[in-house]
């Protein structure tokens, strides 16, 4: 399913949370490139749109563990808690598109 999120109006270093259908999505502009994680630590609990941008990773408020923000991959504690899921981002007209996402309705 193709979800439209909004304007794609972020700046450079910019995330954001977004709530769809039930569940919490972080998007984040990096690199000049669109990046889409699930928002809710698997491990803690915490709403990852809370945390802090660190180069290509963004940091959870809670823990301290650091994804990718192009792959979902634990990079800095893989014992501590699994990877977080990524989608793939559009921009289309201006316009942010999240591909291939269920929004558990």
């Amino acid at each position: 399913m193709r979800i439209k999120l909004g304007p794609a109006d972020f700046a450079q270093g910019e995330m954001r949370g977004f709530e769809i259908g039930k569940r919490n999505v972080l998007v984040a502009y990096i690199g000049g490139a669109y990046r889409a994680l699930d928002d809710w630590c698997n491990h803690a609990g915490c709403l990852l749109s809370g945390g802090r941008l660190v180069r290509d990773m963004v940091v959870c408020p809670c823990h301290e563990v650091g994804f990718d923000l192009a792959t979902g991959h634990n990079m800095t504690s893989p014992g501590v808690c699994g990877d977080q899921r990524s989608f793939k981002v559009a921009v289309q007209e201006g316009n942010l598109f999240l591909e291939d996402f269920d929004p558990g309705w």
